[in-house]
């Protein structure tokens, strides 16, 4: 599998053990990882770094917004970002997700992940 030189992807999880395991595994495969535990975090990183390629997002999370109101905001500000969704409890509506969004069902295989991820960016 070839890989970009160290993709950014910022995982944004409000599940500490969940955050952890997915961002170390991405780590392990060649990505470069950010870490946010709500969607005010990962605004605050979108707004200080330019090379995040990936917004990899849980749907349910505490704070001003979920995950899905945060792909929205993304998809707006910053267009070339990728999106990935995820939730264990919802499917979202298709209409709900941003434009070229890709949903992914938890619980993930961290391969599923990466293959999404290498799958956005081909």
């Amino acid at each position: 599998m070839t890989m970009q030189p160290s993709t950014t992807v910022l995982v944004v999880e409000d599940e500490a053990f969940l955050l952890f395991a997915i961002a170390d595994e991405l780590r392990e495969m060649g990505f470069e990882v950010l870490e946010a535990s709500n969607a005010d975090q990962a605004i605050a990183v979108l707004e200080r770094r330019q090379d995040i390629a990936i917004l990899f997002t849980d749907i349910d999370m505490p704070g001003s917004m979920d995950g899905l109101r945060l792909s929205v905001a993304v998809r707006d500000r910053w267009p070339p970002v990728k999106i990935i969704i995820t939730s264990g409890k919802r499917q979202p509506a298709r209409e709900a997700m941003p434009s070229g969004g890709v949903f992914l069902p938890k619980p993930y295989a961290p391969e599923a992940v990466a293959a999404t991820i290498n799958g956005l960016l081909g």
